[in-house]
């Protein structure tokens, strides 16, 4: 039973990771909390829904095209709601993001309706493995830890060797140091919240697998998230992923001992991390010189 349960912990430890990562894209490049992350992926993850269940095109072509939409949606939401901002506070970006987080939903409601849906995905709970006698796996838990694994893997090379990579690390250290060094800060936050979209969206395809998909399904995975990046550290893309497998540990093992305690770890997670340590787990902290 313990290893169970920590197998299922860690493969939905993988996906929150895995969600995490988009968080820490934007942050990373513009010091950015985006609180409409979650709906910006279940839109996108409507538009797969509506591909696959009106035109009954193949899963990988709808996620091909998902994922074209996903980068469109996270550049136009900086385009439209980040980039009109005239020098705005903390409070004033995450105010902004609230607000696209509340139209994202109201959009997708209008157009879906609040129904519960089935979403179709190809790696299924009923196909399943025995690795370790009385320890089972399933195909939807090793597409998680697959995809997790290559995504951390390619973006902690995109960061640490490529040109762009260090861009976006500059422009969210200094951003007029960025514009003076000839780095053109608009189109780094342009791809920024495009590659974030589209990881979120990748993240969202997962847990509607596992769930059913309404407008208000990413609410919850969301604020797990969000939990595991803190507990990890937000400018740590290793740091994020290792904070999911212990929260979906946590989470787990909770739910297994108390399932009435289960709805607030993530809120105690929260917490405890910024009252001993702000900077997450696996972060660097460091001190900006003004």
């Amino acid at each position: 039973m313990i290893g169970q349960l920590i197998v299922e912990g860690l493969a939905i430890g993988a996906c929150y990771g895995l969600f995490a990562i988009a968080f820490v894209i934007i942050y990373k490049t513009s010091d950015v909390i985006n609180f409409a992350q979650g709906e910006m992926a279940m839109l996108s993850t409507f538009v797969a829904y509506h591909i696959l269940t009106f035109y009954h095109y193949p899963f990988w072509l709808a996620f091909i095209l998902t994922m074209v939409f996903a980068v469109l949606l996270g550049i136009v939401v900086e385009f439209a709601f980040l980039r009109p901002a005239k020098e705005p506070s903390v409070l004033g970006l995450i105010v902004i993001t609230l607000g696209a987080e509340m139209l994202l939903m109201g959009l997708a409601g209008w157009k879906w309706g609040a129904e519960q849906k089935a979403f179709q995905f190809p790696m299924s709970f009923q196909v399943t493995h025995e690795p370790i006698k009385g320890v089972i796996i399933n195909d939807w838990a090793i597409g998680v830890f697959v995809t997790t694994a290559i995504l951390m893997v390619v973006l902690y090379l995109f960061f640490k060797y490529t040109r762009l990579g260090v861009a976006m690390k500059a422009t969210q250290q200094n951003k007029n140091a960025a514009k003076i060094m000839g780095i053109r800060v608009e189109r780094v936050f342009s791809f920024a919240w495009g590659l974030s979209s589209l990881l979120g969206a990748v993240a969202a395809m997962f847990f509607a697998a596992r769930a059913t998909l309404d407008p208000n399904y990413m609410m919850e995975p969301f604020l797990r998230a969000f939990a595991a990046a803190v507990l990890g550290g937000l400018m740590s893309i290793p740091g994020v992923v290792i904070g999911g497998e212990l929260f979906g540990l946590i989470e787990n093992f909770f739910g297994y001992m108390w399932p009435e305690w289960k709805p607030i770890v993530a809120f105690l997670v929260i917490i405890v991390v910024l009252c001993i340590r702000p900077s997450g787990l696996f972060a660097k902290h460091y001190v900006k010189k003004v």
